[in-house]
């Protein structure tokens, strides 16, 4: 296996324009996919956090009163998605609005009675945040007697579901285009590696040399640039990462809801195994079209 990997490493070196962009191609590959990868990992720990915390408030009509409360609770319990049920009276609700407003809260005083409805939290127990489940279990609750209305950021929410539906096909459709790019320059490169000591490998033959003895430098080789590449594109990533980071938090760190973080280890592995096995399918298919097993 030495000498395999001796002699792979020798036909790199002595190739090294394209090797280089070979392994460049594929570490732009890894790039693209990996900052989607972190995208996803990070906003799926805000949608977790969500999950966690995740609450609907319905605001209750003129004619409540506080008898009717456990009659009315009684009949959100009975759903799947209710979890803790929490009544606000709206003299709470008051006395927590001019604490939020503190120094602005100067003309609520002035008011002669109280706006504020009475209100219900409820907390969803489901931790899987389903659109669809969401806006059902919403409008069951508005259906209830004595509720007026349920707010739960309907608008905004569903902006960035959307938003996050749209991401995720474009990272599925740019990670295929940039796999299939950095596959097809890896089979090329060595197609030319291999036409290019074609003479050599003829020999090889003519002296007995197995095809297995002839090919497996070739797949080594395309391991070895599909790791580097791998190993390449995420440093960058990481690169690119601590840069924002730094800046985020001398310029914003107060605004920050939530700590970004970097790939776990995990993905690390995933992504570089993947990569290696980007450079190994290159080499298989090139292969393929001038060696029959």
């Amino acid at each position: 296996m030495f000498h395999y990997f001796k002699r792979a490493v020798l036909d790199i070196l002595s190739n090294r324009f394209l090797n280089v962009i070979t392994i460049v191609t594929i570490a732009l590959s890894i790039l693209v996919v990996s900052t989607f990868v972190l995208f996803f990992e990070n906003t799926s720990r805000v949608i977790d956090s969500w999950n966690q915390g995740f609450r609907l408030v319905a605001y209750l009509g003129e004619s409540f009163t506080p008898s009717m409360l456990p009659k009315l609770t009684a009949k959100i319990q009975a759903m799947a998605e209710a979890g803790e049920i929490r009544f606000i009276p709206k003299e709470e609700g008051l006395a927590l609005l001019k604490q939020e407003m503190k120094n602005r809260s100067a003309f609520l005083e002035t008011l002669e009675e109280n706006p504020l409805p009475h209100v219900l939290e409820i907390r969803m127990k489901r931790t899987g945040l389903e659109w669809d489940e969401i806006t059902a279990f919403a409008k069951t609750v508005e259906q209830l007697p004595q509720v007026t209305d349920v707010e739960y950021g309907q608008q905004w929410l569903g902006r960035f579901l959307s938003l996050f539906n749209l991401f995720r096909v474009t990272g599925y459709a740019m990670s295929s285009l940039f796999f299939l790019i950095a596959l097809f320059i890896t089979a090329n490169t060595v197609r030319l590696a291999l036409y290019s000591r074609r003479q050599e490998v003829e020999i090889m033959r003519l002296v007995g040399a197995t095809d297995r003895f002839i090919i497996t430098p070739f797949y080594i080789q395309g391991l070895i640039q599909g790791t580097l590449g791998g190993i390449v594109g995420l440093s960058i990533l990481l690169i690119i990462f601590l840069v924002i980071s730094l800046n985020l938090q001398e310029s914003a760190a107060s605004y920050m809801l939530f700590d970004i973080q970097f790939l776990s280890v995990k993905y690390w592995v995933i992504i570089i195994f993947g990569s290696a096995f980007l450079g190994w399918l290159g080499c298989y298919l090139s292969l393929k079209q001038f060696i029959k097993y």
